[in-house]
């Protein structure tokens, strides 16, 4: 119901709006966890991807009107500068509704003291810092325990470090794109999940604490802005293709039309993710 009581066409062209809309969306699925699931033994240990799934849920409708809007706009233009504009207020609609969910799931996550709302998040977070001690990782970031004093970091160069970051977003880009053109808002789950990384990611950089989200959501948005924003461009190419097919089929102008559209994005997805891995590399570890 819900869902049903806000419009998407009057939401959409509203930055404060979207980000005031993720607000809401990640708090309600963040509370709805920890009221329903966090005493239940077995439900509580999937917390982080029940969480997940709610925000998905709710954003659902957002997703499936603004990709069905923008692929009747691909069909009428062409050229590498028109597609960036035609499209490019979608995109920062989805930035502001990501960042909505990441200020929200940062503060509720320090509030409520239950590292299993997040669980699946923090043990990502150790997976990637930590490789070598998953468990010791989570035990030290856990609130029944000492604090940790942040993330653990590798020995690589910072050149296989650059080509690692580049591989593993690559793969997150096929990932997205694969899920958007099997199911249409599917990539939103990829990009729900990512917010709620990022918020844990947030709440170990703060040690827990309120005062210290705007620096920590600085610290991983640096980078992570235009990472976030080339998935949501690939997702909306997947979405914009997958909707282009059932409308016009595989044959006509039409189609190639928007197949040449689709992979303008996809370049541009590439290189903004190219540059987000040169700034996580070489220019926020000078920052922070």
């Amino acid at each position: 119901m819900l869902e049903s009581m806000v419009n998407p066409k009057r939401m959409e062209k509203g930055p404060l709006k979207m980000f005031f809309l993720g607000l809401v969306y990640a708090s309600l699925s963040l509370l709805l966890v920890k009221l329903f699931f966090s005493s239940d033994p077995v439900l509580s240990q999937y917390s982080g991807m029940i969480v997940v799934t709610f925000c998905v849920m709710f954003s659902l409708p957002f997703f499936y009107y603004i990709t069905m809007r923008e692929e009747e706009e691909d069909e009428r233009i062409t050229g590498f500068k028109s597609v960036w504009i035609i499209h490019k207020d979608a995109i920062f609609s989805f930035m502001w509704l990501f960042i909505g969910f990441i200020v929200a799931f940062s503060f509720w996550f320090i509030i409520l003291q239950d590292s299993t709302l997040f669980n699946a998040q923090i043990e990502t977070f150790c997976r990637i810092n930590s490789p070598g001690k998953i468990q010791d990782c989570v035990s030290q970031y856990d609130f029944a325990t000492s604090v940790g004093t942040g993330a653990v970091t590798g020995s690589a160069t910072n050149g296989l470090r650059f080509l690692s970051i580049i591989e593993n977003n690559v793969y997150v880009m096929i990932f997205t794109l694969l899920l958007s053109l099997i199911f249409g808002a599917g990539a939103i789950f990829v990009l729900a999940w990512n917010a709620s990384v990022i918020a844990a990611a947030v709440s170990i950089f703060t040690q827990h604490t309120l005062k210290g989200i705007p620096l920590g959501i600085t610290r991983y948005m640096v980078h992570g802005f235009p990472e976030i924003a080339a998935y949501f461009i690939t997702a909306l190419a997947g979405g914009i293709f997958g909707v282009g097919i059932l409308r016009n089929g595989i044959h006509g102008k039409k189609f190639i039309h928007i197949f040449e559209n689709v992979m303008i994005l996809l370049f541009i997805a590439l290189l903004i993710l190219v540059i987000a891995a040169g700034i996580e590399v070489y220019i926020t570890p000078l920052l922070f």
